[in-house]
């Protein structure tokens, strides 16, 4: 008999995870950052069947996770298990997007982009082509 083992997490539930991960990554989640998740949410593709219901737990388990030693790393082996490797450069895309949405990088949103840089494999070249997106999409006059 064979049984057949559920993940606990969605890819949709990575992506979002990435995105509060980044958002809570300096300890002060700005509400520009909780727009940028949302409308991302609801706006994007990928998220077209997505559970809305289930961003308050997700949301949960990466503060869960925040508040234990190792728990970024285990943050990390969740979203490579669960999070199809062809996603890996969306989840880096969103994670700048929101570490941009309130005008300013702090050094906690920067580390941690880089740790998901590296965790996800991200080519550098093809990193900086997605943080520069990202940069001209948040620029101020």
């Amino acid at each position: 008999m064979t049984e057949e083992i559920s993940h606990p997490m969605s890819p949709q539930d990575c992506l979002v995870a990435v995105m509060i991960a980044v958002s809570a990554s300096d300890e002060n989640i700005r509400t520009a950052e909780l727009v940028k998740i949302e409308v991302a949410v609801n706006n994007l593709p990928v998220f077209a069947d997505y559970d809305l219901d289930r961003m308050n737990v997700t949301a949960q388990m990466v503060f869960d996770l925040f508040s234990v030693e190792e728990g970024l790393d285990a943050l990390f082996g969740l979203v490579r298990d669960n999070l199809p490797e062809r996603l890996f450069e969306t989840a880096y895309a969103l994670a700048c997007d929101v570490a941009a949405a309130d005008g300013q990088l702090q050094e906690s949103e920067l580390r941690l982009l880089e740790e998901i840089r590296y965790e996800l494999n991200i080519d550098r070249l093809h990193a900086a082509a997605i943080e520069r997106g990202s940069r001209a999409r948040h620029i101020t006059l």
